[in-house]
């Protein structure tokens, strides 16, 4: 047996490489079109029959490098198993990412990188998300869904909601975007759409989910001796969307066509995973679900994005399980400490024991109380499978 400050520090040695191995990829940063609006002009001009030429930013990395560094990593000298294991799985999903990077716009090589990394819904995803399709939604005339806000008026209602936290962040503005707002972890970074105007519940759902649940564990992962819990363990996303989401349901703003525009995304990577082109999956939502065209192609873009990106799916089932989670009782705070996945908790509380890992600084505003009023929500979430 090696002493066991060897041991400790081979495991920080290694956690230190991987750091600096993947701190230079961000797939969000790549896998966003930079010319949607000139291909949703000619999209609609050909009246939803030629299918965009996305373009995407250029990868600022050598990826065999970063393959060949992240495979060389020596975690046999990890002496606890759960906790090799823990970063075997690790460097298999940042390669994983890797391959989803370096195959952007190759079709279907992205979409099976990005199956491999994110997986695909299960025909029980696709139930639920039909399940709640069912449900009559608010009407697109509420107050609370009208376009109020410019976007520097945005940046200052989010920075009037993170006083309330102790940890600043950056804010910059983006017009090649397919989400309204989204948190780049890395930089610790908030992009807003400069092309958008927020409504009331926007503005209430994005505080919540991206400051709320993204920026909060962004900065928790950060104070943790171990770097993992910043860069993120495998699989963290479909938990780290789940958390996110469901900060919007504690703070009274998930509605039924928040939840609905969650289950259009099931349904669009459905599509993408059956083998359908954009234009397919765009008149899907057009013709069988009356959607409007500027969403309905806003849920295309996302789902074939970079060749078939996968990941949108997890919003909804990664709802489900922390729902279930906190329904059960367990404490909430534990899953905030960084870019963590339910699936690695028990290591977790081991690494805790060992003082390689903390408890959560900061706490989601909205976990403190449940301030759910939308009975029809509750039913929702009570009744998915």
């Amino acid at each position: 047996m090696k002493d066991s400050n060897v041991a400790s520090k081979v495991l920080f040695e290694i956690d230190t490489n991987i750091n600096d191995i993947v701190k230079k990829i961000e797939l969000l940063s790549y896998v966003n079109p930079i010319n949607i609006e000139e291909e949703k002009a000619k999209f609609f001009q050909s009246k939803y029959l030629a299918d965009p030429k996305f373009q995407y930013p250029e990868m600022d990395f050598d990826r065999f490098q970063l393959h060949r560094q992240l495979i060389s990593q020596p975690i046999e000298l990890i002496e606890n198993e759960s906790t090799r294991e823990l970063y075997e799985d690790t460097i298999y999903a940042y390669s994983g990412l890797i391959q989803c990077i370096q195959t952007i716009g190759t079709k279907r090589k992205f979409y099976y990188n990005s199956l491999r990394s994110f997986g695909t819904p299960t025909e029980q995803d696709v139930e639920n998300a039909n399940f709640i399709l069912h449900f009559e939604e608010e009407k697109d005339s509420d107050e609370q869904f009208q376009p109020k806000y410019s976007p520097k008026e945005t940046e200052a209602l989010f920075r009037a909601y993170s006083k309330q936290y102790d940890f600043s962040y950056h804010i910059k503005f983006s017009k090649d975007m397919s989400a309204i707002a989204m948190v780049l972890n890395n930089i610790k970074t908030l992009v807003i759409s400069e092309k958008h105007t927020f409504s009331d519940n926007e503005i209430a759902v994005l505080t919540n989910h991206e400051i709320g649940v993204h920026m909060v564990t962004t900065m928790n992962g950060l104070l943790h001796p171990l770097k993992i819990f910043s860069n993120g363990f495998p699989n963290y996303e479909e938990t780290q969307e789940g958390l996110a989401v469901f900060s919007e349901y504690m703070s009274n703003n998930l509605t039924v066509k928040r939840l609905k525009e969650l289950a259009y995304r099931v349904i669009a990577v459905d599509s993408l995973a059956k083998g359908h082109s954009f234009s397919t999956t765009f008149r899907k939502f057009v013709n069988t679900y009356d959607l409007d065209r500027e969403t309905a192609f806003n849920i295309s873009v996302r789902a074939h994005r970079g060749g078939g990106f996968t990941k949108d799916y997890l919003y909804l089932s990664g709802l489900k399980k922390v729902y279930n989670y906190y329904k059960s009782g367990k404490d909430m705070n534990v899953l905030l400490r960084g870019k963590i996945s339910l699936d690695y908790l028990e290591t977790i509380e081991s690494l805790a024991k060992n003082g390689c890992a903390l408890d959560s600084k900061y706490i989601t505003d909205s976990y403190k109380e449940n301030k759910n009023t939308n009975k029809t929500v509750d039913f929702i979430l009570e009744n998915l499978k």
